[in-house]
């Protein structure tokens, strides 16, 4: 099925920072959070595992469990198993990504993206989520990020297991939708490139920003436009910098990032507009966008977002900010 079918909106709701990413999140504070989601007319949420050991998908369910079960569409992942047994979270090996959960839960988070393993995430993940069905599932973080110089082999057991697995399940009708749900680009052209199995879109986190974009107009967003297959935008603000955040890739931002984000602040205030209207309208632009997923830990942050998404840019911003060089020429503009 065809993503821009089956989502219900333009903005979805990403709730990696519902894991206790970078802080330990109040339970009040996260309730409140997806409470405004859902009372702001927010109807897709992603999840995952390895967001806090399980801990974003707890928090979901609970609120989820408010509403029925067809007034929304729900995602989450497969690749990672959260184990009983306990292990200290800041000392995970996550490749790039060290100490992203380290006030999740304790309990051990193994990659494994066999057929077996694949079935056990996803029939975990419905506990967790306290849900009967999954509407799409993304194969989570098969990359270099995570994996190093073993990606590519993680990734031929994810071709051969995980993949397979969930377009069985998608035959079934167990499931509607699946795809990649990764920060780098390098998984996804290998993907697109296959004979089968066939993905029905990808979640791209970070990759189609105002900050990073030029590698996946050049291979990626071409080719699945040509194929008909969907790109939902994880990340749009850089993991928080260009909304008024400290980090960049999940770390701390580099000189160079809180720079350039400096010119593109410039821009949007001499225009009048705000950061994350220009963030948001640029990761749609694209003819393969179809959904913006930003995650939220405060409830304001929701009005925000959707305000952003309606704001009026102008033309001439759009025009700067290519003439100043922080915009790849091949990039399609949202202008009027």
């Amino acid at each position: 099925m065809r993503l821009r079918t089956l989502l219900p909106g333009r903005l979805g709701f990403g709730t990696a920072p519902l894991g206790n990413m970078f802080r330990a999140i109040p339970e009040e504070e996260a309730r409140a959070t997806l409470r405004a989601a859902w009372d702001q007319g927010i109807r897709y949420y992603d999840s995952a595992p390895f967001y806090g050991a399980g801990l974003a998908e707890i928090r979901l369910g609970e609120m989820l469990a408010e509403h029925p079960r067809d007034s929304y569409v729900l995602s989450t992942k497969v690749g990672r198993v959260i184990l009983d047994e306990v292990e200290d979270p800041a000392a995970r090996d996550l490749g790039e990504k060290g100490g992203l959960f380290e006030h999740g839960r304790p309990n051990k988070i193994v990659d494994d993206y066999s057929a077996d393993a694949t079935y056990r995430s996803i029939e975990e993940s419905l506990k967790r989520l306290g849900t009967d069905r999954l509407d799409i599932v993304w194969v989570h973080d098969i990359a270099q990020d995570f994996h190093g110089d073993r990606w590519l082999a993680q990734f031929e057991t994810a071709r051969t297991g995980a993949f397979r697995v969930l377009s069985k399940l998608r035959e079934e009708g167990v499931i509607k939708a699946w795809g990649l749900g990764v920060n780098r680009v390098e998984p996804v052209e290998l993907t697109l490139d296959l004979d089968e199995p066939r993905p029905d879109g990808f979640l791209l986190a970070g990759r189609y920003t105002l900050l990073d974009h030029a590698r996946a107009l050049q291979r990626v967003l071409p080719t699945a436009t040509e194929q008909g297959v969907d790109l939902v935008v994880g990340g749009p603000y850089s993991s928080g910098v260009l909304a008024g955040g400290a980090h960049f890739e999940y770390q701390e931002a580099p000189r160079e990032i809180v720079e350039r984000v400096g010119r593109i602040r410039e821009l949007t205030e001499r225009h009048g507009i705000s950061v994350k209207a220009a963030a948001l309208q640029f990761a749609l632009a694209h003819p393969a966008s179809v959904a913006a997923i930003p995650g939220a830990t405060r409830p304001s942050r929701i009005a925000e977002d959707l305000g952003a998404l309606d704001e009026r840019v102008p033309d001439a911003f759009w025009a700067e900010l290519r003439e100043s060089g922080l915009l790849s020429p091949e990039a399609p503009l949202p202008t009027a």
